[in-house]
């Protein structure tokens, strides 16, 4: 099954590793993915840092497609207003839906997915 890394792993990844030393064995394997809402949030700050060899490692990731169905994120949108959560914005609901197209999981340490992963079922990856 595939991972869609989300930024905040990759944030500490670049950072520390601390919480995220697991990615490597997960390139390793070949199992992670991205797509552009992750590679928007993390590539005008690696360009300003000019990790130029970084930003060509993440680009060679296999990309997910953005298939984005307004009316369906709207449906998501209702089903977290009606459970209460009412801080979940449109790119993480975004990348929800991005994951439950692709039939893959989702590797955060965004609390928002804690929740979505109730909310909408979608999978999250977790760590042992």
């Amino acid at each position: 099954m595939s991972i869609l890394i989300d930024t905040s792993v990759w944030i500490d990844y670049f950072r520390s590793g601390i919480r995220s030393s697991n990615l490597d064995v997960l390139i390793d394997e070949n199992l992670i993915v991205t797509n552009d809402i992750i590679l928007v949030e993390l590539i005008p700050f690696l360009k300003v840092k000019r990790q130029f060899k970084v930003i060509d490692l993440l680009n060679n990731i296999s990309k997910l497609s953005l298939n984005i169905d307004w009316n369906e994120i709207i449906r998501f949108q209702v089903i977290c207003l009606q459970s209460g959560l009412n801080g979940i914005g449109i790119p993480d609901l975004i990348l929800a839906q991005n994951i439950m197209q692709n039939h893959c999981s989702i590797y955060s340490f965004d609390k928002h997915f804690v929740w979505l992963k109730e909310a909408l079922d979608i999978e999250l990856y977790e760590t042992l």
